[in-house]
């Protein structure tokens, strides 16, 4: 089978490619050129058919994740399918199912079944629950069992897997040899790696077999995430050595993976601050020769605690403005405990927000929607500014609930209202543009 880079190499536009040039306003020319040449991807695992079908990448509308699991102290499968229903019904484009408790089989499984967004996650977590669990020690881990692990959650039908190839002895040395992390290492996934070279002394197997890792992941047409094990988990840890020599690595392997025919993503940090998340981008898409950048926020600050979907919206509108291609949300549980059905609902409608900020910012041209709302808003055509909106529930509740005498204005200015008497003043005068009564994309 070939995967769809390959196809858009060989000049075929897939159905899949129709699917998202319809979605994103191009071509399909375009879109198949912008696959071919690795700049865009489309999770989409022929295992599972009925999955929604999703463009990531350059030139197209900033992407969404959402991250879903249990965790060693919270393993309720009932409460995570909830969680990923919830994600799509919010308009979450993918989802990470990244559970450690319970059965991580079953678990996967039933989310897979549960919801249409193009599922991934990252394999080593439960190949190194397994160890813990089985021969209470993660380091034991054989790479065979990890490699066989892969292929069996390919076959489940996951469309992409955030891989730790970039972790090699080459960046721990810059680690130990910078001799300092005000953060840490805070990357599940990275730091169980980390530990089991330093143990066996040995290479990173998911670094030292990356062609099978890509023949796995070609097998599938699943896309090949290059994950950030070294990523930054304070600000003051950003763009250190040890997080550059493996963002170096991840650029080149991505760039080996388009040459093998795998769909590559790269992944990027964490905490940056607001001041060089533009440099960070610049860097990836540079080195990697355009390759989809995936990001986690970022946190342009450490002290956001309980509010830390904002920080991180805060840092993903720049992101997505420099041209971040899918933003992992963080929710305001991040840092504190496992998310609730209310905190994923939260962490992504504030990731959404962030996104399309940064995309009207991005793209002038995607700017017709909010030249809409203003207009309803200056007419006080309120149930045409409703349906303009990202969250028109939420705001119908909050205007309902606090209902003004005049239902022409709101209780926040009422007999005062500035759009009402200024618009008044110069009514005549307005005739250019009125409201359109169909949603803009």
């Amino acid at each position: 089978m070939k995967t769809q880079l390959e196809l858009a190499q060989a000049g075929e536009t897939t159905p899949q490619m129709i699917s998202v040039a319809k979605d994103e306003g191009f071509s399909p020319e375009e879109i198949r050129r912008k696959v071919a040449f690795g700049e865009v991807v489309i999770p989409n695992n022929p295992a599972r058919p009925l999955q929604k079908v999703v463009g990531i990448g350059m030139g197209l509308r900033t992407k969404v994740n959402a991250s879903i699991g249990t965790s060693s102290d919270i393993h309720d499968i009932e409460l995570e399918k909830r969680k990923a229903l919830i994600a799509e019904e919010e308009g979450a484009d993918t989802l990470m199912e990244l559970s450690t408790g319970g059965d991580l089989d079953l678990v996967r499984r039933q989310i897979l079944e549960c919801c249409s967004l193009p599922v991934g996650n990252v394999p080593l977590y439960q190949a190194f629950n397994h160890y813990s669990r089985k021969h209470k020690n993660p380091n034991l881990l054989d790479p065979e069992f990890l490699f066989d692990l892969i292929e069996k959650q390919l076959a489940d039908g996951l469309s992409f897997m955030a891989i730790h190839c970039g972790i090699n002895r080459f960046s721990i040395e810059r680690l130990r040899k910078q001799g300092y992390r005000y953060g840490g290492l805070v990357s599940k996934g990275g730091t169980f790696m980390v530990s089991w070279m330093e143990y066996n002394n040995r290479e990173n197997p998911l670094y030292e077999q990356f062609d099978r890792v890509c023949a796995l992941m070609k097998k599938y047409d699943a896309v090949l995430s290059l994950g950030n094990g070294i990523r930054a988990g304070a600000i003051h840890d950003s763009h250190d050595r040890a997080q550059m020599a493996e963002m170096i690595i991840n650029c080149e392997l991505a760039e080996l993976g388009r040459e093998m025919g795998c769909q590559m993503m790269v992944e990027g940090p964490g905490h940056v601050p607001l001041d060089e998340i533009a440099a960070n981008i610049m860097l990836e898409k540079r080195m990697s020769g355009n390759a989809p950048y995936y990001v986690l926020g970022p946190l342009p600050a450490d002290c956001g605690a309980g509010y830390d979907h904002i920080t991180a919206a805060i840092g993903a509108a720049s992101a997505a403005r420099h041209g971040a291609d899918l933003i992992c949300y963080i929710t305001p549980a991040e840092h504190l405990a496992l998310p609730t059905e209310n905190d994923v609902r939260e962490g992504i409608r504030a990731t959404r927000l962030a996104a399309h900020i940064g995309d009207i910012a991005k793209y002038p041209q995607r700017r017709e929607r909010e030249k809409q709302v203003a207009l309803a808003r200056r007419d006080m055509a309120w149930d045409d500014h409703f349906d303009l909106l990202m969250f028109p529930e939420k705001a119908r509740e909050v205007r309902t609930g606090r209902s003004p005498e005049n239902s022409d204005t709101c209780t926040m200015c009422g007999d005062f209202c500035a759009m009402e008497r200024g618009y008044s003043l110069f009514k005549d005068d307005m005739k250019g543009d009125k409201i359109r009564k169909t949603k803009p994309a």
